[in-house]
């Protein structure tokens, strides 16, 4: 049965049941109810995901106190369990200051029907119950924030796309679109919610660019397609340290902390044959190999030209009107402080 992890004023007469991490976290060793307010308390789902393992350590060096939502049996009484298919019981959430939702099956490799109602369930349906459960819970979190993607804008050519910008066509933009709207329950509750429409990550700790990286190594790498298409990208640093500022409430900016949707890419994209260029450079290895565009639609079908062959020219108009100040604002740095060249 869920419990409520809501912290009680010292002098409430209520005695709090410590059954949940979050609960018992606020609980002292000399059993005296002790507020916890000097920290955050941060629940994060996919935390053992590319951005979970970043983000997670960046929130306890900082501080905060860290919760998992795990679908398995705890291991720690930093982890909680849930099912993200079934509705969530909104005691289950309360007492945290902001949940991080970054859960979601890949899309990468070619769609079956099956494979696409997973995509859509995992990000649609799992966002739907968190953002329910926030809205019914006691003592809501101050913020919401849930990952989303670049491919709401689907395939666009060289248009300049910002947060403004509606959505696109195709399965992605159809299930991106679904995902952000999936957050309205907590929206119409008054929590501030933020979708991160994520971008290409650069992290040597896994993600699409890690596996771009053997055939460079190798000296097979080339462009996509007529490596026309723009390629929008994100330092994991960079990435991180946006969601921290995002979570923090004191904000720089005269209309208040940040909410809605959030380009989470670099300022400068850069188009596939640059990319490629610039990798093979970095790595000291040719980059004169190509992969035509019919190859990868014989071998993912569907998600080739909605994936690696498609193009959206994505900027990060709210990090910037925030005054955000990226460490890798331009590819080769990032790159260069990425492989240690």
């Amino acid at each position: 049965m869920a419990t409520s992890l809501t912290c009680f004023e010292p002098d409430n007469e209520q005695i709090p049941v410590l059954h949940s991490p979050l609960t018992r976290a606020c609980y002292s060793a000399t059993s005296t109810w002790v507020q916890c307010s000097r920290m955050s308390r941060i629940l994060i789902s996919g935390a053992s995901g590319l951005i979970g393992g970043a983000l997670i350590p960046a929130l306890e060096n900082r501080g905060d106190q860290v919760y998992r939502l795990v679908r398995r049996e705890p291991c720690s009484e930093r982890e909680v369990r849930w099912n993200p298919t079934e509705p969530v019981p909104p005691a289950l959430l309360a007492g945290c200051d902001a949940v991080v939702h970054l859960s979601g099956e890949s899309v990468a490799g070619r769609w079956s029907e099956d494979k696409k109602k997973s995509i859509r369930d995992s990000r649609v349906i799992t966002t739907r119950n968190l953002a329910t459960a926030l809205a019914h819970t006691r003592n809501p979190p101050q913020a919401f924030l849930c990952a989303s993607a670049i491919g709401y804008y689907g395939n666009r050519g060289d248009e300049v796309l910002t947060e403004r910008s509606p959505a696109g066509h195709g399965f992605l933009a159809e299930v991106s679109s679904e995902w952000e709207q999936a957050t309205q329950p907590a929206v119409e509750a008054g929590i501030r919610v933020v979708n991160l429409r994520i971008g290409i990550v650069l992290s040597m700790a896994g993600g699409a660019f890690k596996q771009m990286l053997r055939p460079f190594r190798f000296g097979l790498g080339g462009k996509i397609g007529d490596g026309q298409q723009w390629f929008c990208w994100i330092h994991v640093d960079d990435l991180v340290g946006a969601a921290l500022e995002i979570l923090d409430p004191a904000s720089r900016r005269a209309e208040g902390p940040i909410r809605g949707p959030v380009n989470m890419v670099s300022p400068n994209p850069v188009k596939n044959a640059e990319f490629t260029n610039t990798l093979g450079r970095v790595l000291g290895r040719p980059a004169v190999f190509s992969v035509p565009a019919f190859m990868l639609r014989l071998a993912w079908g569907e998600f080739a030209d909605e994936g690696p062959l498609s193009s959206a020219r994505v900027v990060p108009g709210t990090l910037a009107s925030a005054g955000f100040e990226f460490k890798y604002p331009r590819l080769e740095p990032a790159l260069i402080e990425l492989l240690g060249r």
